[in-house]
């Protein structure tokens, strides 16, 4: 029997603790805090929970960004494409001992803080 998956998507871009967003840094924390949670509720009962947090994506939500400018602080130096978020999703749903984790698909941006 195959087991039961879970996943949580967060958006997640990279702030430094940035005045005026605290509240937006909180409801990270939040999420991450409430996934780990979960998963060591659930996963006697075979249900996986993991988080995926991408960081600047080419999509809608990043058109209007200045993308030459924050791809400076990227290491890959590039945003990242919405597929490559989607083999992040799939390697967790593939990965069957995998729960309770954060998968951070940001180029190393998070490396700079």
């Amino acid at each position: 029997m195959l087991a039961r998956t879970v996943s949580t998507l967060l958006c997640w871009t990279w702030n430094s603790c940035n005045s005026g967003q605290s509240v937006y840094s909180a409801s990270k924390a939040g999420l991450v805090g409430f996934s780990r949670s979960l998963a060591k509720e659930v996963a006697r009962k075979k249900i996986r929970v993991n988080v995926v947090a991408p960081g600047f994506i080419h999509t809608e939500m990043t058109a209007h960004l200045d993308e030459d400018e924050l791809k400076a602080a990227i290491p890959l130096g590039r945003f990242g494409e919405p597929q490559e978020v989607a083999q992040a999703v799939v390697f967790l749903l593939e990965s069957p001992y995998v729960t309770g984790s954060t998968l951070i698909v940001d180029g190393g941006l998070q490396l700079q803080t």
